[in-house]
Formats: structure tokens, C-alpha cells, sequence
């Protein structure tokens, strides 16, 4: 160890005890991970006490950094034996001026907890009750557009489908392939081991085209579309057009909720049934890969695997998931305030919400149509 390493050496006076630091207490040598290592060891070996004084006149140097280290070891407080220059007692009195104590936990209290939980079941019911409002307005928004259907933003419509659905057919093709690649490579290990490589069909067919075709097409319109919905709609916010919309008398929910929930509800089946296909072809490939299963035997078996019924309820499903998206995203929107760190909240908590929300109503559809489809 050099001279001018940071250490701390002891030594006995007449008055008692005495630390001595010596070496250079500065960041240039506290911000090597060994010295500071070392340093914290022997600082642990001195706890603080009031018959240890303490004696910094052979520092070589002394600056922010060791000084902060000091104070801090002496519990904030001065000892009642302390020998230093001048300079060292001002950097020291400046540090010890400029540092704020911690602040103290609070102790964990059972009303405080019931207090946190009722803010967090008030905040779900604002959320619900609002949403429930604009499942409401789009219902008479529907009535509305039935009623005059000349009068329907159905340009807006077409564009939302084109953004929405078209330009998502990339992404969810990419990812469906895959998925049923992995899915037939995981399975071709487990059905060998059987003898049962031909049931791979009626696994894939039911699984994709039941239920991870839909979800998984929700999911990444989720992250994709919802997200951009909230953005959209948390901009217009924050550049007032959502107030000059309401002087100038035009409805936000026809104008902006009804578009992008009757585009999602028709483009979301779409969707499915593309990322379904990619995933049968991608599970095809693999099968025919892994287990020697020709994609001319996928084609005869998997309309007798799979029934009529699995396509239905996929469909109605995807009809679900994509007005629940809709408004999920709307509703956020709706409640970004004109700020920026709000939009950015908002969009995170749509994009959270409308994947929790696709799983969640997928597994009710499990559970209230586990029998359509299997006889």
C-alpha cells in the first residue's frame, strides 16, 4: 500500500484512543472499488465512540468526497475529541451545513394500509365508471350512425383500418410464424416419445386457431394501436383540440371514439384469422421438418381436428378484444391532462390495461364456451 492510499491507522494517547487517518481522501482515490472497499472495512472497525478521538492533521489531502465519508461515520455529529487545520474545519462545517438528515419511516400501521387500499379502489371505480360511460356513448353512437349513416365519419373509419389493421399484417404475420414454429418444434419432441406424431395437427389446429391466434393478434395490436390511440388522443389534449372540439359542438365520442372502435372491431377478426394462418404455416413447416408430416396430410386433418365452431368463437373473440382495445385506449386518452409526463403515464397504463384486459376475457371465454367446438 502506497503512502497516499486512504487508510486509517490507530494509535494510543494520554487522552485515549486516537484514529489517524493518513493518505489522500479525495475521488480520485475513493472511486477505485478496492480502496473504497478497503477503506469501508476499517471504518467498520471503528464504531463511532465517544472516547475515540480522532486526529486529521497528516492527511495528505482531504476534499467533498472524504470529508462527506467522515461526517457520515460520526453519525452527523462532531466528536468530542477532533484535531484538524483550518481548512480541514471548514470543508467539514461546509458539509456538515449542506448535509439533510434522512428522513424517518414511518411505522407500519394497519389504518394507513386500509387507507392506501381504498385510494386504489376509489381510483378503479373513477376508471370503471368512465369506461362504462363510453361503452354507453358508443352504443348511442351506433344508434346514431345507424340512424344517419350519410353522416358518419367514415373517412376516419378507413383510415384507422388502414393504420390499424393493414399495416399491422407485417408484424403479426412475423410473429404467428414463429410462434407456430416453436410451438410444433416443442411439441414434435414430446408426441415422438409416443409414437403420436400425427396428433400434432389437432394440437396446432385448436390451439392457434382457438386461442392463441386471437390472443396473440390482440396482444401486439395492444402495444401497437392502443398505445397510438391514447398518444393521439393525449395530444390533442395537450394541444387544446379536444377543448376547441367541445366549443365548436362536435361530440368526442363520434368523432373520435366511435371511428376507432367500429375500425378495431372490423379489423381485429382480420387480424386473427392472418396471424392464425402464419402460425398454421410456420407450425406446417416445422412439422414437416421435425416429424417427416407432409404439409398435403396438415391440409386433410386439420378440418376434421378442428370444428366449425373453434373459427366462430376465435372471431367473436377478436370482435371483443378489439372494441375493448378501443375504448381501453380512448379512455386513457380522454384522461391525459396537458402535460407531457401525463401522456407519457397514459400510455404506458393503456397499453398495461389492454393486454391485462385481452387475458382476462380470453380465459372467460374459455370458461364459458369450453364446450363449443369439441363435440
Amino acid at each position: 500500500m502506497s503512502d497516499s492510499s486512504p487508510r486509517i491507522d490507530r494509535a494510543d494517547t494520554p487522552e485515549g484512543p486516537c484514529a489517524l487517518p493518513r493518505g489522500r481522501w479525495g475521488a480520485a482515490e475513493l472511486g477505485t472499488r478496492a480502496q473504497w472497499r478497503a477503506l469501508a472495512s476499517q471504518l467498520a472497525d471503528l464504531p463511532p465512540d465517544a472516547r475515540l478521538g480522532w486526529d486529521l492533521r497528516g492527511l495528505q489531502w482531504l476534499d467533498h468526497v472524504g470529508a462527506q465519508l467522515l461526517w457520515n461515520h460520526w453519525g452527523q455529529a462532531w466528536p468530542q475529541r477532533l484535531a484538524l487545520s483550518d481548512g480541514q474545519r471548514a470543508m467539514l462545517e461546509r458539509i456538515a451545513s449542506l448535509t439533510t438528515p434522512a428522513p424517518s419511516t414511518e411505522p407500519w400501521r394497519l389504518a394507513d394500509q386500509v387507507d392506501r387500499l381504498g385510494v386504489l379502489v376509489l381510483h378503479g371505480v373513477d376508471h370503471a365508471r368512465h369506461l362504462l360511460l363510453l361503452v354507453g356513448q358508443l352504443l348511442l353512437d351506433s344508434v346514431r350512425l345507424v340512424r344517419a349513416p350519410r353522416r358518419a365519419p367514415w373517412r376516419d373509419v378507413s383510415g384507422h383500418l388502414y393504420r390499424m389493421g393493414a399495416t399491422a399484417l407485417p408484424i403479426t404475420a412475423l410473429v404467428g410464424f414463429l410462434i407456430g414454429v416453436v410451438l410444433a418444434y416443442l411439441m414434435s419432441l414430446q408426441l415422438r416419445q409416443f409414437g403420436a406424431e400425427a396428433f400434432i395437427v389437432n394440437i396446432l389446429g385448436i390451439s392457434l386457431i382457438r386461442e392463441l391466434g386471437p390472443m396473440l393478434g390482440a396482444i401486439l395490436v395492444a402495444g401497437r394501436s392502443g398505445s397510438a390511440i391514447t398518444a393521439q388522443i393525449g395530444v390533442m389534449r395537450v394541444t387544446e383540440e379536444l377543448d376547441a372540439m367541445r366549443v365548436m359542438g362536435i361530440p368526442h365520442g363520434f368523432r373520435l371514439v366511435l371511428p376507432r372502435a367500429l375500425a378495431l372491431a372490423l379489423a381485429m377478426p382480420l387480424i386473427s384469422v392472418w396471424t392464425t394462418l402464419a402460425a398454421l404455416a410456420g407450425g406446417m413447416l416445422a412439422a414437416d421438418l421435425a416429424m417427416g408430416i407432409s404439409p398435403a396430410y396438415f391440409f386433410h386433418a386439420l378440418p376434421a381436428a378442428v370444428g366449425f365452431g373453434n373459427l366462430t368463437l376465435a372471431l367473436s373473440k377478436s370482435v371483443v378484444f378489439g372494441t375493448l382495445i378501443a375504448l381501453i385506449g380512448c379512455h386513457w386518452g380522454l384522461r391525459v391532462k396537458p402535460n407531457t409526463q401525463s401522456l407519457g403515464e397514459g400510455t404506458t397504463a393503456s397499453v398495461v390495461t389492454s393486454i391485462t384486459m385481452v387475458i382476462i376475457v380470453d380465459a372467460l371465454f374459455a370458461v364459458a364456451f369450453k364446450n363449443v367446438g369439441f363435440s
